[in-house]
Parts: C-alpha cells; sequence; structure tokens
C-alpha cells in the first residue's frame, strides 16, 4: 500500500469519526436543526424577494423573514398549545368525574339500534354491549391519564422547550440569510453527478414542500374547520377534537372522518336530527373537500408519495421520531425512492465511463 492510499484511508476514517461525533453532539437538538432547515426551504422565496427589494442587505430581509415566521407559525402554534393543554385538563378531569362518559354514549347508540341490528351484533358473538361499554370507559380513562401526563410532562420541560425555541430561530436566521451559499457548498461536496445531484436537491425541497406546506396546512385547515364545527354545535373540547382530526388528517386512509363521523352518527340516533344533518354535509362536503381544493395550490404539480407509503412511513416516522415522525418519516421514504430511481442510470454511467468522468444524465432512470 503506497502512501498516497494508506493517508487517504486513514482522512476517511478520521472524516468519519469526526461526523459521527459531531452530530452525536447536536442529537438533542436534532429537532431544533430540522425544523429550522424546513422552514428555511419554505420561507426561502419569501426571503429572496425581500433581499431582491432591500438590494442584496441579507441580514434585514433575513431578519424581517423571521418576524414574518414569528408572527404567522411560531406565536400562533404557542398559543393553541397553552389552550390545548388547558382544555386536556379540563376534559380529563370530566373523564374521572364520570361528566364525560364514552361508555355512556356508546349505550344510547346502541338503545336506538333496531333489532335486527342487535341480531347480526349477537350472531357475530358481541351481543353482549355492557361488556364493550365498560372497556370503552376504561380505555377512555386511560387515555386521557396518558394525553394529560404528556401535557404536564410538556409543561414542566419548559425551560428545555424555550432553549430548543431558541435555538431553532437562531439556526434559522442563518440558514435564511446564508442558505442559498451553504446549499452551493455543500452540493459539491456530494461524490454524484450534477445532475444527480439536482435530482435529489429538487426531491429534498419538494418533499418538504409537499408534506409542510400541503399537507400540514391542509391537515391544519382540515382540523380547524372540525373543530369550529364542533364549537357552533356546543360540542364540549372542540379545540381538543380539533387538534385529534389534524393529526388524523395527516395519514391517508385515516382522515378527520375518524372523529367527526362517529359524533354524527351519535347526534342521529340520539334524536339531534339536525346537528347530524348539519355536521355530516359539513364532514363531507367542507372538511372532505378541502384535501382536494387546496393541496392543488399549495402543491401545485409536485409529485407525491402513494397514499400507503406515507401512511406506513408517517407511523414508523412517528415511533422513531415522535411528533416530528409527520415530517421525517415521508421525508425519509422519499429520498429511499428517489435514490432508488437514480441506481439504474447511476449503474449505468458507471458502465460506460467506468474512470469516473462527469457524463451528461437525462434524467431518466
Amino acid at each position: 500500500m503506497n502512501n498516497s492510499s494508506l493517508y487517504f484511508r486513514s482522512f476517511l476514517i478520521m472524516l468519519a469519526l469526526v461526523t459521527v461525533g459531531f452530530f452525536w453532539i447536536l442529537l438533542p437538538y436534532y429537532a431544533a436543526l430540522f425544523w429550522a432547515t424546513a422552514l428555511a426551504v419554505l420561507f426561502h422565496p419569501v426571503q429572496r424577494r425581500l433581499q431582491s427589494k432591500f438590494r442584496g442587505r441579507g441580514n434585514l430581509a433575513a431578519g424581517i423573514t423571521l418576524l414574518i415566521v414569528l408572527l404567522i407559525v411560531i406565536i400562533p402554534m404557542i398559543l393553541i398549545g397553552a389552550a390545548l393543554i388547558q382544555e386536556i385538563a379540563t376534559v380529563y378531569k370530566r373523564l374521572v368525574s364520570g361528566e364525560f362518559n364514552l361508555g355512556m354514549y356508546f349505550t344510547q347508540i346502541a338503545n336506538a339500534m333496531p333489532p335486527s341490528v342487535h341480531s347480526v351484533l349477537s350472531t357475530l358473538g358481541v351481543g353482549d354491549l355492557s361488556g364493550i361499554q365498560e372497556r370503552l370507559t376504561q380505555g377512555a380513562v386511560a387515555g386521557g391519564r396518558f394525553v394529560a401526563t404528556q401535557a404536564v410532562s410538556l409543561g414542566q420541560n419548559t425551560a428545555q422547550l424555550l432553549i430548543g425555541l431558541g435555538v431553532m430561530l437562531y439556526v434559522l436566521f442563518f440558514l435564511l440569510r446564508d442558505g442559498a451559499q451553504l446549499a452551493r457548498h455543500s452540493k459539491q461536496l456530494i461524490p454524484l453527478s450534477e445532475e444527480h445531484k439536482q435530482h435529489f436537491i429538487r426531491k429534498f425541497a419538494t418533499v418538504i414542500r409537499a408534506t409542510v406546506k400541503g399537507n400540514i396546512v391542509v391537515a391544519i385547515t382540515q382540523g380547524a374547520l372540525g373543530g369550529l364545527m364542533f364549537w357552533v354545535l356546543g360540542i364540549q373540547g372542540a379545540l381538543l377534537w380539533g387538534v385529534v382530526m389534524t393529526l388524523l388528517s395527516l395519514l391517508p386512509a385515516v382522515g378527520a372522518a375518524l372523529i367527526w363521523a362517529p359524533v354524527a352518527v351519535y347526534f342521529l340516533v340520539t334524536g339531534a336530527i339536525m346537528q347530524g344533518i348539519v355536521l355530516t354535509l359539513f364532514g363531507v362536503l367542507v372538511i372532505g373537500l378541502i384535501d382536494n381544493i387546496l393541496r392543488p395550490i399549495l402543491v401545485g404539480k409536485d409529485t407525491k408519495l402513494p397514499d400507503w407509503v406515507i401512511l406506513v412511513s408517517t407511523l414508523g416516522g412517528l415511533s422513531v421520531f415522535g411528533l416530528n415522525g409527520f415530517v421525517i418519516g415521508p421525508l425519509a421514504a422519499a429520498l429511499f425512492m428517489s435514490a432508488w430511481d437514480l441506481f439504474p442510470s447511476a449503474v449505468r454511467l458507471y458502465q460506460d465511463d467506468p474512470n469516473g468522468n462527469d457524463t451528461k444524465y437525462d434524467g431518466k432512470s
């Protein structure tokens, strides 16, 4: 082994070690850094327009963009989070006291069912509805206790949350100001052909935009409209149910209907026909169509992942990264599929030019 080869391999080992060490140090703030990057990608067009308007004054443009992020993203999220924690505490107290009893609501629905439905349930082996009622009540209390515990834990970690928020905003300022330069420098470090680099960068930006600006904004809109309708109909815990509908709207094949549809059924079978009809029509014609109306506007014609890939990657991301997995999961899935899409062309490039000279890539796998 000659000296140059030894030095190069030693350098690669050292590079790997210092890179792993650096990422290990940053690990406690991975969420802050990730969301700073995501927000920088989302608000890059705003930063670019402001910078051109102020004739290259990057600090001023980044400061104004950061203020916009604070006003339309950070502050509303803080206010909603505080109100949500308070409402969770209220709902949990009602669950423990028995004032809010899912089992009782289930019994009312069951009693309103025609005898033929009871016969079918008995045939299926679920004729004893009292056991189901008891399990629903116990499950609701246990779920409420878990959510309340998480909310209390979140409140106790206020200092850590504030530090993470500060880190995110601080990094976001520099990413807004120097993001284009950092992207160009990072692209030079990637040992791929120029066309492959552009493909990955476009895919990363597209998925961030589609997931955050598309999926999350659509989900928030659906949850907000659902919570508003719950409030109009006088349903307790409208804010909490709106947040739950927002989270469920992020999952394909699940959606906000998992919340509003049972409530509409409850209204219909317990005699509140008008409320049931209004909620059903609103859920189908407004909440259900929001996705088809808003997504093309927010995402445009960007290619999205198959629904089953989004569902599995989102659930997997949640289990690994917590709430941040709503974005990290689909992003990882998109980059995985993009890399394998490029694999055949990369093999052909190597076969055509094994010496590694840059060869023109037509963008087709």
